[in-house]
């Protein structure tokens, strides 16, 4: 099995934001796709399906942009990729082939069966869970790295780091 890119760049997109949580200024889509190179229109699609399900808050405008709207401590991985990946989708199309095995395979069922157990083995971590340890810190890192260097960009003084409690 293979996430698609949509569920990978989401997963990215939740990770960086809950990181992100104490930082003044909300996060824009522009910052994300630089920092984990990925082209603007496929984030904003993501983005839009995030905010659409309650996870992200997106406000548009000058000073707009993301902020993570769901709580990391329950929000599972498992939840996150059953609507991003589609909930009833199936590792193969039985429906859609001639296949002469179609009526008795046992094969279909072996594989929804394999399916749950990843998705049961998700349901036990949160996002909380995926951005401790070196991930948030990595995170906080880039956070820092990216508020610098637009800082020095407009010839300002970096902002206070945010706290990595």
């Amino acid at each position: 099995m293979r996430l698609t890119r949509f569920s990978d760049i989401g997963l990215r997109v939740l990770i960086y934001l809950e990181r992100a949580g104490e930082r003044t200024q909300p996060v824009t889509v522009a910052e994300i796709g630089k920092q984990f190179d990925i082209p603007l229109n496929h984030l904003v699609k993501v983005v839009g399906q995030l905010a659409k399900l309650g996870w992200v808050q997106a406000t548009r405008g000058r000073n707009g942009g993301l902020r993570l709207a769901a709580d990391p401590a329950t929000l599972t991985i498992g939840q996150v990729l059953r609507k991003l990946e589609g909930e009833d989708d199936e590792l193969v199309d039985c429906d859609g082939t001639d296949c002469a095995l179609k009526l008795d395979c046992q094969l279909r069922g072996m594989l929804r069966t394999g399916m749950k157990a990843f998705y049961d083995a998700m349901d036990r971590y949160t996002l909380a869970h995926a951005t401790g340890g070196n991930t948030g810190e990595q995170v906080m890192r880039m956070h820092r790295m990216f508020w610098e260097s637009s800082a020095a960009k407009r010839g300002q003084a970096a902002p206070e780091p945010v706290s990595e409690d």
